[in-house]
C-alpha cells in the first residue's frame, strides 16, 4: 500500500509539473513579441507622457519591448475599437483614463465597445484630478478673478477648451457656468495637446482638463490653474483651492489611470502583467515622476481597478442622466 501511494503522489506530482510546464509555455508564448501599449491621445499630452513613463520600465520586467501606440480619436475611441479587435494574448494593452472606460459608453450610443463584456482590467496605478486653467494672457490669477474677467468683458471670452466632446471636462464647464452664473461654451479638441497649443497661443482664455495635462506649463508660468476638484489639495499645486472649498461641491470621487486587456486574455497574463505594473509603480523614481505631474500614485489589482471603473462610471451616470444630457 505505501509502494501504491507513493507511484499515486509521483503521478500527481508528474502531472502538476506538466501543467505547470504547460502554462509557463503559453505565458512566455503569449509574451514573446514586443507589447503595444495604445494611447488613445496624440503625443504631447499628459497621457502620452504617463505611457512612455511606464512602457520604459515595463520592459524590463517583462523582458520584452513595450511600444507607445498613439491611436488618437474620438476621446480613445478608436484605441478601444483596436482592442476589442485585438488577439487576447498579453501582447496588445491599452492604458486610458476614465473618459475612454467609463463615459464614453455613456454619451455614445454605438461607441463600438462594451467596457465590461469586451476589456479585462489589468491594474490601475493612479488617481488624478480635473482643474480648470486660464490662458496666460487672461489677466485673472485666482477663480474670482476668473469670474470677474468673463462678466466684465462680454460674449466671446467665456469659451473654454476641453479635451474631448461630451467628457467630464466638458460637463465640468456646465456646471461651473451654472455655479457662478457665467455664459461658458466648451469648446471640444482632439486631445489635451491641442487644447493647450490654443492655450499657450491665447486663442482660447481657459481649458478644463487633467492636472497632469495642465502642470508643466503651469510651472513654466505659461497659464495658471485656478482651481482643482478633488476633496483635497493636490501636492503638486499645493496653493491651488479645490472647488469644494470655493463652494462648488460634489466632484470629490477622482478619476483613474489604468491599463486594460482585451477580454479573454489568460488569467495567468492578467496577473503576469498586473505583477509588473505593481513593480514598476513601487520604484521610486517612477513614484516621484508620475506624482511630479501630478498623480495620485497607488497600485489597484485587476480586481480593484474593475471595482474602482464600475463606480465611477455609476457616479457619473447620474450625473450625466440629471444633466439632462442625451447620448449621441
Amino acid at each position: 500500500m505505501f509502494q501504491h501511494g507513493l507511484l499515486g503522489r509521483v503521478r500527481q506530482f508528474t502531472q502538476t509539473l506538466v501543467v505547470s510546464s504547460l502554462l509557463a509555455a503559453g505565458l512566455a508564448q503569449a509574451q514573446s513579441g514586443p507589447v503595444k501599449l495604445m494611447v488613445g491621445f496624440p503625443p504631447g499630452g499628459g497621457t502620452d507622457a504617463i505611457a512612455r513613463i511606464l512602457a520604459d520600465k515595463l520592459k524590463d520586467q517583462l523582458g520584452v519591448s513595450v511600444v507607445v501606440d498613439n491611436k488618437a480619436g474620438a476621446g480613445g475611441q478608436i484605441a478601444a475599437q483596436a482592442l476589442k479587435a485585438a488577439a487576447p494574448d498579453g501582447n496588445t494593452l491599452f492604458l486610458s483614463h476614465d473618459h475612454t472606460i467609463s463615459i464614453l459608453p455613456l454619451v455614445v450610443k454605438n461607441p463600438g465597445f462594451e467596457p465590461h463584456k469586451d476589456f479585462v482590467a489589468v491594474a490601475g496605478f493612479a488617481t488624478f484630478v480635473n482643474a480648470l486653467a486660464v490662458s496666460g494672457g487672461t489677466p485673472a490669477k485666482s477663480m474670482a478673478e476668473y469670474v470677474s474677467f468673463v462678466q466684465k468683458q462680454g460674449a466671446g471670452l467665456g469659451t473654454v477648451g476641453v479635451p474631448a466632446p461630451a467628457s467630464v471636462p466638458e460637463f465640468l464647464v456646465k456646471v461651473i457656468g451654472q455655479k457662478y452664473q457665467l455664459d461658458l461654451q466648451a469648446a471640444p479638441y482632439r486631445g489635451s495637446a491641442p487644447m493647450m497649443a490654443d492655450m499657450l497661443g491665447n486663442q482660447i482664455n481657459a481649458g478644463v482638463g487633467s492636472v497632469p495635462d495642465f502642470i508643466e506649463n503651469q510651472k513654466a508660468g505659461k497659464i495658471r490653474v485656478v482651481a482643482v476638484l478633488g476633496g483635497v489639495r493636490q501636492a503638486a499645486l499645493p496653493e491651488v483651492p479645490t472647488f469644494a472649498e470655493l463652494g462648488l461641491a460634489g466632484f470629490e470621487d477622482v478619476p483613474y489611470y489604468g491599463i486594460f486587456a482585451p477580454k479573454g486574455t489568460p488569467p495567468a497574463v492578467i496577473e503576469k502583467l498586473s505583477g509588473a505594473v505593481a513593480k514598476v509603480v513601487a520604484m521610486p523614481d517612477v513614484r516621484e515622476r508620475l506624482t511630479t505631474m501630478g498623480l495620485t500614485v497607488g497600485y489597484m489589482t485587476s480586481a480593484q481597478l474593475a471595482s474602482r471603473e464600475l463606480a465611477y462610471a455609476t457616479t457619473w451616470a447620474r450625473i450625466i442622466k440629471d444633466s439632462g444630457f442625451k447620448a449621441q
